[in-house]
């Protein structure tokens, strides 16, 4: 528990500071102008389920790198493949982003909305691979125990973004304002400063210390290896994303102001729920090596542990955002039934986060042991019956209803990932 809690704590300060930079983005922009808010919007559309999908696949690399942590010379081709398969998987998202004009005029967007686009699309598209590259780096970070160097790159990715949203987008004194491609460009400057530092600290301070990492020619075949355990839990992801967005539609096609308390809701339990994937990726290179060692208790331990510490940690995240879920909510909105409605859904989101956190650790639990596969499996079953029921719950009971549903959901993401992961630990041993 102490060492995954000291693993997961610099992944966890990260992972607050990117929620917070993209707030201010969000902000900015909005203050700015509308146009280029909804323009952002739609470009994120695909951007970040993009970005998800690239760093679920690409953690398929850490329980390989985990498994020889204290080898180099074994280390070195893991690491060159992880970076083949960072470059593919971040091409594919670069293309999907750049994509995002034609489809949004085939889609019927608004004009104005397209004319707010400009070149923000293709500046995205570089940032999406250039994120895949830096996520492949931190991943390795993670899986060779070095996580205050992931940290580091984080906070300085978040810093850099921020300082240059404000300075070009809304020029301050005599600097002209770029507006929405100055966005762009602040977060692809961001995500190159992330990703320098991150290959720095590979470079120099992992056990790979003064070794060539260039790519070199690709190895197919274990480039395959790694992306067969990385690609599901990619997957998983995109599948929750999707399941997310059309829960928000069926909210609201109910009322505006459930769909507006939903999304509120969507935003607060994000929060929350983020000691859950920061624990979950601290505790894969301890199982990962527990399963190489045959070490059948030990893996089981691992997995004990990581939910030994999320869940009284989300627990107390969530009492606590109960008890001052007045005043935040007004932070909010201010309309008042909208503010009615998510107060009294707190309770829920609370079960919500708790139930949420217990599935994801056996998920990292199967990733650690390279078997994805039952995540796939699960998520594609839960979700799956989520979409189809989605509409008429919404209809029968409304928001209360929605958000019951998803708990359920949940409950059966623990069930089928932990029956999973406890069928495939029963393979290891000496």
């Amino acid at each position: 528990m102490r060492r995954i809690t000291g693993a997961a704590f610099p992944l966890y300060l990260s992972a607050n500071a990117a929620v917070v930079g993209s707030s201010i983005v969000a902000a900015t922009l909005g203050n700015f102008d509308t146009a280029a808010l909804a323009a952002f919007a739609l470009t994120n559309a695909v951007f970040v389920p993009a970005g998800m999908a690239a760093a679920g696949a690409l953690r398929g690399s850490m329980p390989f790198v985990a498994a020889h942590r204290d080898d180099p010379e074994a280390l070195r081709p893991t690491v060159r493949d992880g970076m083949w398969l960072a470059i593919c998987i971040g091409a594919v998202g670069a293309v999907a982003v750049a994509a995002v004009p034609l489809a949004a005029l085939v889609a019927g967007v608004p004009a104005q909305t397209l004319d707010a686009l400009g070149a923000f699309p293709l500046i995205l598209a570089a940032t999406s691979l250039v994120t895949a590259i830096s996520v492949s780096a931190t991943s390795m970070l993670v899986g060779l125990g070095h996580t205050t160097a992931v940290m580091r790159a984080g906070l300085a990715n978040t810093c850099v973004s921020v300082a240059l949203i404000l300075t070009l987008v809304l020029g301050p004194g005599p600097l002209p304002s770029l507006g929405l491609p100055g966005a762009g460009l602040a977060m692809l400057a961001a995500s190159l400063t992330g990703a320098t530092i991150a290959h720095i600290a590979l470079r120099r301070a992992t056990v790979l210390a003064g070794r060539p990492l260039r790519p070199g020619k690709p190895q197919l075949a274990r480039i395959w290896r790694m992306a067969r355990v990385g690609l599901p839990m990619g997957a998983t992801l995109l599948i929750k994303f999707s399941g997310l967005g059309v829960l928000a539609f069926a909210v609201a096609r109910v009322a505006t102001a459930e769909a507006a308390a939903h999304q509120v809701l969507v935003v607060m339990s994000t929060f929350v729920f983020l000691p859950a994937p920061t624990v979950g990726q601290a505790s894969v290179p301890m199982i990962a090596i527990a399963a190489r060692n045959g070490d059948r208790p030990g893996v089981r331990r691992g997995l004990l542990a990581g939910l030994t510490v999320t869940l009284p940690v989300l627990t107390l995240s969530g009492l606590m955002l109960w008890v001052f879920a007045d005043p935040l909510v007004w932070l909010f909105t201010s309309d008042p039934q909208v503010h009615t409605l998510v107060l009294a859904l707190i309770p829920m989101l609370l079960l919500s986060v708790i139930v949420d956190g217990a599935q994801a650790l056996p998920g990292f639990g199967l990733l650690a042991m390279t078997r994805t596969m039952p995540s796939l499996l699960t998520f594609v079953i839960g979700y799956g019956l989520l979409a189809m029921a989605a509409v008429p719950i919404a209809t029968a009971g409304g928001l209360a209803w929605v958000w019951a549903a998803y708990v359920g959901t949940t409950l059966l993401l623990v069930i089928g990932q932990t029956a999973g992961f406890w069928w495939y630990s029963r393979t290891i041993d000496n």
